[in-house]
C-alpha cells in the first residue's frame, strides 16, 4: 500500500484519545484541572475568564472582558507582542493538562496532526494540505528557501529591511548554491503609497529574478508590504513569492488564499498567543487561477520523517485539487508534542470564537490612535510607520522618540529610554535600528506593540509617560 494511501496519524490509540481529550478542552467544552483553575483564582480574585463566556461584542467593556483572559502581570503594561506574546489561561491550562496526560500515560505523538492543522487553516484561509505548524518563522523560512529548486546565477529579489530568520537561509543559498541576493532600499514614513513600493520592487526585477522575498510588515518599522499587489507583481514575471509575514497571524485577518503568494510563515507564539516554539507555514498547494494562476513552483519538503524514501511521489498538483498533501510530509518529523499541538488549536479556536476581523479591527485602531497621538507630540516625520494608506499599515508602530532630530543615531540613549520605561512606568517596549535612505548611519527607534488586551488608555499612558522621559532626557 503507497505512503499516500494509508492514514497519516502515527500517534498511538492510546495518545489519540489523550490528544482529541486536550482539542476537546476547546472554546466552550470541557473543563481544566484543579490545580491550574486555583492558581488562576490567586492570580486573579474574579473568576477566571475564557472565550465561552465572554459577553456580546457589542457589550460595554467587550475588550476589558477579552483581557481578563490573559495571564499577563497586572503592574506591568506589556506593548512588546512584536517579540513574543502571552497565551490566554485556558491555552496554558489545556498545554499544562496534556503535558501531564503524556507523562502519566508514557504517550507518543508520531504524527501529522491533521486535527490541528484542519482548525488552523479554517481561520487562516486556506488547506489542512497547505498548513504547517512549525517551530517559528525563522524554522519556516528556512524550510521554505532550503526547499525551492533555485541554482547558480539564480536572482532572489528581497528588501533591507530583512529578519536574519529570512536573511540568514538566503545567505546560506547564496553561500552553497552561488545564488544571487539583491536588494530593494525600503523608504520609510508616512510618505508613500502601496503603489510605490509595488514600483520599487518593479523596477528591480530582472531576467535573472526567480523569486521575491520580503517581510509583511516589516519588523523594523511595521511597515506593511502590500502583499497581494506584490505577488500579483511575482505572478506576472512568473516568479515565486515568499514572505515573511513573522506578525500576521493572530494580528490581521488575511485569507491565505487571497493574497496569492506560493508561500509564508509565521510566528503562532507572537501575535496568535500560542504556546512558546510555535510558528505557521503556509505552502500554496494547488492552482486556483482567481487568485494564482501560476503553476505550483518546484518544492521539496526538506525536514521531513515523512517523505516516502522508497520514491513514487507523485507530481504537484495543475488544478484546484492537491495531488497529496505537501504538509503532512513537513509536518512529519518524528515524535512531537501533544500538549504543544493542543495548544495551538486551543489558541486558533479562542481567535476564531472572538472573530479575527474584530481582532484587527481593534488592534489597528488602537494603532491608529498611537499614530496620532505621537504626531500631536513628536510631528509626522518623527513616525517611521505609515498611517494614512490603509493598505500599509499593521499594529506595530515605529517612531523617533526625541525631540532632537539628532537623536536617531543615538542607540545607547534610546535604549536607555526603553530602559527607564519600564523601571520608572512599568512598560515594556522594545528598540529598533534600521537604513535609512540618504542616511550614511542607521536610525533608532522605539516599536510598540498594541494588541487585544490593550485598551486606549493604555496607549494615552505609553504617550504621557515617553513625552516625559523624552523631556527630561533633552
Amino acid at each position: 500500500m503507497s505512503r499516500h494511501t494509508r492514514t497519516r496519524s502515527g500517534v498511538s490509540r492510546r495518545g489519540f484519545v489523550g490528544f482529541l481529550g486536550a482539542g476537546a478542552a476547546s472554546v466552550g467544552i470541557g473543563t481544566v484541572a484543579a490545580a491550574p483553575a486555583a492558581h488562576a483564582a490567586a492570580h486573579d480574585a474574579a473568576p477566571a475568564a475564557t472565550a465561552a463566556t465572554l459577553p456580546p461584542p457589542s457589550s460595554p467593556g467587550y475588550w476589558r472582558e477579552v483581557e481578563r483572559l490573559f495571564m499577563l502581570d497586572k503592574d506591568v503594561l506589556f506593548m512588546n507582542v512584536g517579540t513574543v506574546g502571552s497565551p490566554p489561561r485556558e491555552v496554558v491550562e489545556t498545554v499544562d493538562r496534556v503535558h501531564r496526560e503524556v507523562a502519566v500515560g508514557a504517550i507518543s505523538a508520531y504524527s501529522d496532526f491533521p486535527e490541528v492543522r484542519a482548525v488552523a487553516a479554517r481561520g487562516y484561509g486556506c488547506d489542512p494540505d497547505e498548513l504547517v505548524i512549525s517551530h517559528n518563522t525563522s524554522d519556516g523560512m528556512s524550510k521554505i528557501l532550503a526547499g525551492l529548486a533555485l541554482k547558480e546565477g539564480d536572482e532572489i529579489l528581497t528588501t533591507n529591511h530583512e529578519h536574519s530568520g529570512g536573511n540568514v537561509p538566503m545567505a546560506i543559498a547564496r553561500d552553497r548554491h552561488g545564488i544571487v541576493i539583491k536588494r530593494v532600499a525600503l523608504p520609510v514614513g508616512n510618505r508613500q503609497r502601496a503603489e510605490d513600493y509595488v514600483e520599487l520592487f518593479r523596477k528591480a526585477i530582472t531576467s535573472r529574478t526567480k523569486a521575491l522575498v520580503f517581510s509583511a510588515p516589516t519588523y523594523k518599522t511595521g511597515t506593511m508590504l502590500p502583499i497581494a499587489m506584490l505577488a500579483r507583481l511575482a505572478q506576472e514575471h512568473g516568479l515565486i513569492s515568499v514572505v515573511d509575514g513573522a506578525h500576521i497571524p493572530g494580528m490581521m485577518a488575511y485569507n491565505f488564499h487571497e493574497l496569492g503568494v506560493d508561500f509564508l510563515a509565521g510566528s503562532a507564539a507572537k501575535w496568535q498567543c500560542g504556546p512558546g516554539g510555535t510558528g505557521v507555514l503556509y505552502i500554496r498547494n494547488k492552482v486556483l487561477s482567481r487568485y494564482n494562476p501560476n503553476p505550483l513552483p518546484e518544492f521539496w519538503p526538506v525536514v521531513s520523517s515523512g517523505y516516502p524514501a522508497e520514491g513514487g511521489l507523485p507530481p504537484r498538483s495543475n488544478g484546484p485539487t492537491e495531488s497529496y498533501d505537501i504538509a503532512s510530509d513537513l509536518q512529519t518529523v518524528g515524535n512531537s508534542s501533544l500538549a504543544v499541538m493542543a495548544g495551538v488549536r486551543h489558541v486558533c479556536e479562542v481567535w476564531d470564537s472572538i472573530g479575527r476581523q474584530r481582532i484587527q479591527d481593534h488592534v489597528l485602531g488602537l494603532s491608529a490612535y498611537l499614530k496620532e497621538l505621537i504626531v500631536e507630540r513628536w510631528g509626522v516625520n518623527s513616525l517611521y510607520s505609515p498611517k494614512d494608506d490603509p493598505r500599509l499599515v499593521c499594529a506595530l508602530t515605529s517612531f523617533a522618540p526625541f525631540r532632537d532630530p539628532r537623536d536617531v543615531h543615538d542607540a545607547q540613549k534610546t535604549t536607555t529610554l526603553v530602559a527607564r520605561l519600564k523601571d520608572e512606568y512599568g512598560i515594556v517596549i522594545r528598540t529598533s535600528d534600521f537604513p535609512v535612505i540618504g542616511s550614511a548611519r542607521s536610525h533608532q527607534a522605539v516599536r510598540v506593540s498594541t494588541h487585544l488586551f490593550h485598551q486606549k488608555e493604555d496607549v494615552e499612558r505609553l504617550v504621557d509617560a515617553l513625552w516625559a522621559l523624552s523631556g527630561d532626557m533633552g
